[in-house]
């Protein structure tokens, strides 16, 4: 029986996704992720000069902590619902941290002009990004090394991170408070064949993103599940 040869794209995503792991390992400069990413990312970081599209604000801030831990400065743009408390929960130091709520329609001005200045740069875009925008504020991104996080989707990213099957841990019949959130983070991009995975708890013990206990969970009848 003739065995059925693999598509040409799956080959080509294939030989990304090998040549960007090679490409990860010689390039010590990636900006820091969190250590239950780590592994899942080529080089084990975010790629300066990159763009990744995340899905979730809680997820967001967490993604801020690792490198706001090693020394580098976060800047969150279009975010006035994300306040320092939560932030400094999610492990960000707010002495590295800068804040711009409300930038108005020179949104895109404003993140270009951060670019330069901090490594790491967050932002909620108030409409639709145009693919020509994406391009130029990418250039930028290369020339001064930076990574941005943009939440609710962005044109051309390096990756794509979602979070699903998520349930809430902590109450009881009648008693409790929410304890724990646990998720399945996906990290898609266009350099591999296919989606990568880990289940997390977000938040973790100390409110930082961490790997999911392997502990037994508790009988069901015991337990409520609260999807979000």
């Amino acid at each position: 029986m003739a065995l059925a040869s693999p598509s040409q794209a799956t080959v080509i995503a294939r030989l990304r996704e090998q040549v960007g792991t090679m490409e990860g390992r010689r390039d010590e400069r990636v900006c820091p992720a969190p250590p239950v990413l780590a592994p899942l990312l080529p080089g084990g970081g975010w790629k300066p000069g990159c763009a990744y599209d995340v899905s979730s604000m809680a997820l967001l801030a967490a993604l801020l902590a690792a490198p706001s831990r090693e020394g580098s400065w976060c800047a969150v743009v279009g975010l006035p619902e994300q306040g320092v408390e939560a932030a400094a929960m999610a492990g960000v130091r707010l002495d590295r941290l800068v804040l711009v709520p409300t930038p108005g329609q020179r949104w895109l001005s404003v993140v270009a002009s951060l670019s330069g200045a901090v490594p790491v740069v967050a932002v909620r875009p108030p409409e639709r990004v145009r693919e020509s925008d994406a391009a130029r504020l990418a250039a930028r991104l290369r020339e001064h090394q930076s990574v941005l996080f943009a939440l609710g989707g962005w044109p051309g990213a390096e990756a794509v991170l979602t979070l699903d099957e998520t349930s809430w841990t902590g109450l009881g019949t009648g008693w409790g408070y929410l304890a724990g959130r646990g998720a399945n983070l996906n990290i898609a991009s266009k350099r591999w064949s296919r989606a990568r995975s880990v289940r997390i708890r977000l938040p973790g013990a100390g409110g930082a993103l961490e790997a999911a206990s392997t502990q037994v969970a508790e009988p069901a009848d015991e337990l409520w599940q609260v999807a979000v």
